[in-house]
C-alpha cells in the first residue's frame, strides 16, 4: 500500500502538520511499525523522525497515545494503537496523526505528550498499605467470584488516557474509576476505601476537566473499560465524604 499521511510536528510551544508519503506498507504491519519505517526513511534522508511513545507493542503499557483520523487509538474499537493493523486502512488513503488532545496532556515533541498528572493520581492512592512479611495463604482471603471479576476488569485498565482524550471536557473519571475500582473492590484495599477515593478524586479534580456523562471515554478506551465504574466511584465518594464529616463531629 501507499499512504499519505498528515502528521503533527512540534518542537516547542507551537506546531504544524506536515505531509508524508508512506510507501511499500504491509496490511500486515502494525500501526507503530509503519512509523518505525518512515523514521528509517527520514532518518537516512537526515531529516528529524517523528518523536512518538511506544514500548511494549502488546496493547499492555498503554504508551502508544496517538489520535488517528480523529478518534483516540484509530478506527478499531478496543484496540490500543500498537494493536492496530495496517489492513484496516486502503490504498491511498490519507491517515491524520495527532497527539492527545486535552489540557492536561501538554505536548512534549511531536506525538508525545505528558501524562504525569496521570501518575499523580495514583500517587494520591493507587496502592494498598500491607505489613511486611511472608505473604498470607490466598485461600485464607475469601473474594466473592462476581468482585473479583469486576476487580479485574477494572484492573484491565493501562493507564494510556485515551478516554481523557476523547472526553468533550478532558476528564479523567474513567481513568480514575477503574484504578479506585480495582483496590476497593477486593478485601485487600477495604481498609483504605474511603481514603484512597477522596484523595485520588481530590487529586483528580486539580487536572481534569468534570465528567458529563457523553459515553465517548468508553468507546475510545482501548481495554473497553464500562462508565459503570464512574458510578460506583461516585458513590463510595459521597459515602466517604458524610463518613469523614461523621468523624469530625465527634470530636
Amino acid at each position: 500500500m501507499r499512504l499519505k499521511l498528515r502528521i503533527w510536528r512540534q518542537s516547542g510551544t507551537s506546531g504544524e502538520f506536515r505531509d508524508y508519503d508512506a510507501t511499500d506498507v504491509s496490511e500486515d504491519m502494525s500501526f507503530l511499525e509503519m512509523l518505525d519505517e518512515l523514521n528509517e526513511r527520514l532518518i537516512e534522508s537526515g531529516e528529524e523522525p517523528i518523536a512518538f511513545d511506544s514500548d511494549c507493542r502488546e496493547g499492555i503499557c498503554g504508551m502508544c497515545s496517538l489520535i488517528i483520523d480523529g478518534r483516540a487509538h484509530g478506527p478499531e474499537l478496543g484496540t490500543a494503537t500498537c494493536q492496530l493493523h495496517m489492513r484496516k486502512f486502503h490504498d491511498g488513503q490519507q491517515i491524520t496523526i495527532e497527539p492527545w488532545r486535552a489540557r492536561a496532556f501538554p505536548v512534549v515533541r511531536d506525538l508525545v505528550v505528558d501524562r504525569s498528572p496521570l501518575d499523580r493520581i495514583i500517587e494520591a492512592g493507587g496502592f494498598i498499605s500491607v505489613p511486611t512479611g511472608s505473604a498470607p495463604e490466598a485461600n485464607d482471603v475469601p473474594v466473592p467470584k462476581e468482585a473479583a471479576e469486576a476487580a479485574m476488569d477494572a484492573a484491565s485498565c493501562i493507564g494510556c488516557g485515551a478516554c481523557v482524550a476523547a472526553c468533550p471536557n478532558g476528564a479523567a473519571q474513567l481513568f480514575t474509576s477503574a484504578k479506585v475500582a480495582h483496590l476497593n473492590l477486593l478485601p485487600q484495599g477495604a481498609p483504605e476505601r474511603d481514603s484512597r477515593v477522596v484523595g485520588m478524586v481530590d487529586t483528580m479534580e486539580h487536572f481534569f476537566g468534570s465528567c458529563t456523562n457523553h459515553g465517548e471515554c468508553e468507546k475510545a478506551c482501548p481495554k473497553e473499560i464500562s462508565i459503570d465504574f464512574i458510578a460506583l466511584m461516585n458513590r463510595d465518594y459521597v459515602r466517604a465524604k458524610f463518613s469523614n464529616r461523621a468523624l469530625a463531629g465527634r470530636h
